[in-house]
């Protein structure tokens, strides 16, 4: 297969997955627009229906808002307690996430200074668990999971043979030159090229950890056997007989002994006897919002079953790591956060120009088609 050829085939393979997955990345692109800043619109949004936290000192126990949860839902018993998020912003709740059949969630909201309860609300209803939901799933649960996770790879796909077939490798000007002034079939053709290539990095990275993310149960084993590094086996607790675990308050301490200095940001329950305690943690080195650190519990014992240093992570946790930042661009600080909404947008854009140029050129063979046709006749007379 000569180099034509090869090119030959990388267009067609472009051009027919572009137009084939075109409208679904759309969908995905504008909802990833809206998730780039979805803490600061999230959190705007709490404040505006459940008011402001005011700092006043000392915060409340963690055991106590657990209990005024507890106590406040417990005519709902089909709603569990997942997770409590305990960031240590002064002026942010703490929100509690609690699920019901159906993985329908519930947060509630608790003044961290008071432990008063300050409201809650459906997380699938609100506008960044709705966008969530359709960015992630298509609102279809797994079998959307697996589309979406089909059409990153496409996407992914979609990157490189751009980026192949980009012009500017031959002349550089050629790649970003777009005139505006020639037939609609080349000033799209321009557009879609310079749009391209400026987004196809930042579309490469997000793609790639959109499929991982989708099909997790498989990239997993993939990434820790690339970056050979061996799977650590599955925390679990161990159940002893009569014996109740222990309470939250306990196992907090226990978190914090075995990461001194860092700030616990959220806890994640058990939810089967043989489950553990997940705190996770963030040491004053880390930048993530979250951190990296977590601290696995035996829930009876208070034993740390797992310890992962944010700061010391395998080779891959640091890839597993790097996930986050490179889908929502937040590696760079603002300025990437902001780049990623136009790269959000560039789907949309590639999609029409695509689109455009197919249109023209499907027209130009069928024009050239009926002009055939006519001329035969006169031809065969």
């Amino acid at each position: 297969m000569n180099y034509k050829q090869i090119r030959d085939f990388t267009f067609y393979i472009h051009r027919y997955l572009g137009l084939i997955v075109g409208l679904l990345l759309i969908i995905i692109g504008l909802t990833g627009t809206l998730l780039v800043f979805q803490r600061e619109i999230d959190q705007y949004l709490v404040s505006q229906q459940f008011g402001q936290v005011i700092p006043q000192g000392q915060r409340v126990p963690i055991e106590s808002v657990v209990k005024t949860v507890k106590t406040a839902y417990a005519s709902q018993p089909e709603l569990k307690l997942l997770s409590i998020n305990t960031l240590p912003d002064a002026h942010l709740p703490y929100r509690v996430w609690l699920e019901a059949p159906g993985e329908k969630r519930t947060q509630v909201f608790v003044n961290p200074y008071t432990g008063v309860i300050m409201g809650s609300r459906q997380w699938e209803r609100t506008l960044i668990g709705f966008t969530f939901k359709l960015h992630y799933e298509l609102l279809a649960g797994k079998i959307g999971e697996v589309i979406v996770g089909i059409a990153a790879f496409f996407l992914f796909l979609l990157s490189i043979t751009g980026f192949i077939l980009w012009p500017g490798w031959r002349k550089l000007i050629l790649g970003f030159k777009i005139k505006w002034n020639a037939h609609p079939k080349r000033t799209n053709f321009d557009i879609h090229k310079v749009a391209g290539i400026i987004a196809a990095v930042f579309l490469g990275m997000i793609s790639f950890t959109g499929v991982c993310w989708n099909f997790w149960d498989f990239s997993q084993p993939v990434i820790h056997a690339a970056t050979f590094t061996p799977i650590p086996p599955t925390p679990v607790s161990q159940p002893i007989h009569g014996k109740s675990p222990l309470g939250l308050g306990e196992i907090l301490k226990k978190a914090d002994a075995a990461l001194p200095g860092a700030v616990t940001t959220y806890i994640s329950l058990p939810q089967t006897p043989e489950g553990v305690f997940r705190v996770g943690k963030k040491q004053p080195q880390e930048a993530s919002e979250y951190g990296y650190s977590q601290v696995y519990l035996d829930q009876y014992t208070g034993k740390v079953v797992l310890l992962k240093n944010g700061l010391q992570p395998s080779r891959a946790d640091r890839v597993f790591n790097s996930f986050s930042p490179m889908h929502y661009g937040t590696f760079g600080g603002l300025p990437t956060r902001i780049l990623y909404i136009f790269v959000g947008l560039t789907p949309l854009i590639l999609f029409i120009t695509g689109f455009v140029m197919w249109w023209y050129r499907y027209k130009g063979k069928n024009s050239g088609r009926e002009s055939i046709k006519m001329i035969e006749p006169s031809v065969k007379s």
